[in-house]
């Protein structure tokens, strides 16, 4: 469990000038969300993409919850950026850009290889590599790099997380309003999912 630290710095501030356009900022803001809409129980996950135990959750546990309960209708997953260094808000940046059919099998990409790309002398270049697999061209990753607004609206959400919600540290969970915090077992998560499903029926 990592605690947080707010140094949002671009892991290269000096990126060369693209014309690319990308999507409305608003538009890549907008939440991501994997489930039906309709799913009695939420769970919201603040996370860094260079947090190990984040990594670790994506690994081991989501996918069996996925199985288990997503695509089953009975819960809705919406994961939150909540960066903890430069690198993480760069990834984050970049998984926004990227075309939103993709976002979540990118963001599998980013901490499956977590290893990698966050201890990369050029992380940016392994950040474009991975990014061409989801469909975003180099040219775009620079443009996406280099819009502010986009940076400065995820750092306010992180930022006001931090306020409204207390969150110290990633990953932190929301289940049905009830926190959960640093690394837990599947078996934790089942637990307290069921007994969401269980108060919401």
């Amino acid at each position: 469990m990592r605690k947080v630290v707010f140094a949002f710095l671009l892991i290269l501030p000096m990126l060369p000038t693209a014309s690319v356009a990308l999507p409305p900022t608003q538009a890549m803001l907008a939440e991501r969300a994997m489930g039906s809409p309709s799913a009695k129980v939420a769970i919201i996950e603040y996370s860094s993409l260079t947090c190990p135990h984040c990594a670790d959750f994506h690994r081991d546990v989501l996918p069996r919850i996925q199985q288990e309960y997503i695509d089953k209708g009975l819960v809705r997953y919406v994961p939150r950026d909540f960066p903890l260094d430069g690198r993480a808000l760069a990834a984050a940046m970049i998984a926004r850009c990227v075309p939103p059919d993709r976002y979540f099998a990118f963001l599998d990409m980013l901490f499956r290889d977590q290893q990698t790309w966050a201890r990369s002398a050029n992380p940016l270049d392994d950040l474009k590599v991975r990014a061409q697999l989801a469909g975003l061209s180099p040219a775009e990753v620079d443009a996406c790099l280099k819009d502010k607004d986009l940076a400065d609206g995820i750092q306010a959400a992180a930022a006001e997380a931090q306020k409204r919600d207390g969150i110290e540290s990633t990953p932190t969970f929301f289940i049905d309003g009830k926190k959960l915090s640093g690394a837990a077992s599947h078996d934790k998560f089942k637990s307290a999912i069921d007994e969401a499903i269980g108060k919401a029926r």
